[in-house]
């Protein structure tokens, strides 16, 4: 069984950083491209971040690009995502998800595997 558990989320002035954790277990990690997603109350998940097997490929949306790092450890089954200059704009839960296919997917479609997620807020 596949399994994704987030962690770091946590409540943060505007400005200040986080960095999210999510630990894979039940899946080769190692061929599994790895993503980051968020949804915001009141608004659709939207993709955040992605990262291809071996984490020499990443992708970024628009609203985090040179604020967001993603990154991955193979050996430990895990990735991250490093967030600084935090904005209000980016309170939401954060998904962590695992794909089979392709090398850095962004939709959504693509992901096979989810966590349950991680609040992050920020406050002005």
């Amino acid at each position: 069984q596949v399994q994704l558990v987030e962690s770091g989320g946590g409540l943060v002035q505007a400005g200040g950083s986080l960095r999210l954790s999510c630990a894979a277990s039940g899946l080769t990690f190692r061929n599994s491209p790895m993503g980051w997603f968020r949804q915001a109350p009141g608004k659709e998940r939207e993709f955040v971040a992605g990262i291809s097997r071996s984490g020499g490929s990443t992708t970024y949306a628009d609203s985090v690009k040179g604020r967001f790092t993603i990154s991955r450890d193979n050996a430990k089954n895990t990735v991250y995502l490093q967030m600084n200059s935090l904005k209000p704009e980016d309170t939401a839960v954060y998904y962590c998800a695992g794909a089979s296919l392709g090398l850095v997917p962004v939709l959504e479609s693509r992901y096979d595997y989810w966590g349950q997620g991680t609040q992050v807020t920020v406050s002005s």
